[in-house]
């Protein structure tokens, strides 16, 4: 399972991985029409964008045998107040395609991004997921995140959803 730090002309591909990750992921939590109309050169633009900017955040990508990607990380300093963002980073994004997990490819890569942020000096690391992503839930908790009891509401597909904020140390 190579890992590689992702290029702008990786654009695509992460939006492959994303939207398909989402419209699996996500089916019993948003409107099947929502999930529908997800759009792969939409989503494709939004990361070409965010791989050129000069703030980018830092994101990983996992291949296959065939070198095809199936699983993206991105992570950057926490992007506001809330926590500190000197010490603190944000998980922003996990996902795989659906074929692929249980595989491991998603430990890897969230360890490799776990690695990553430590190196660059953050102490601890959060992050936002879907209360109703059980499957989520257990893969955070599995790799040692815990809820912080923070929650937010946020509308998403025309459905309000409640995210937690899982928090976990970057070392021992």
């Amino acid at each position: 399972m190579p890992i590689r730090e992702a290029l702008p002309e990786d654009a695509a591909a992460l939006a492959a991985v994303h939207v398909r990750s989402w419209r699996a992921a996500y089916r019993d939590l948003l409107p099947a029409a929502y999930l529908d109309a997800l759009d792969v050169e939409e989503r494709s633009a939004l990361w070409r964008a965010r791989l050129t900017a000069p703030d980018r955040p830092a994101v990983l990508l996992s291949t296959g045998s065939d070198g095809r990607p199936v699983a993206f990380s991105c992570f950057r300093a926490w992007p506001d107040e809330a926590l500190p963002a000197g010490t603190t980073a944000e998980l922003a994004a996990l996902y795989a395609l659906p074929e692929v997990w249980g595989t491991g490819v998603g430990r890897a890569l969230l360890s490799a991004s776990v690695e990553a942020l430590a190196a660059d000096g953050f102490r601890e690391a959060a992050l936002w997921v879907f209360a109703g992503n059980a499957r989520g839930r257990r893969f955070y908790e599995a790799a040692g995140w815990r809820p912080d009891g923070e929650v937010v509401r946020e509308e998403t597909g025309g459905v309000e959803l409640d995210e937690l904020r899982y928090r976990r140390a970057l070392f021992s």
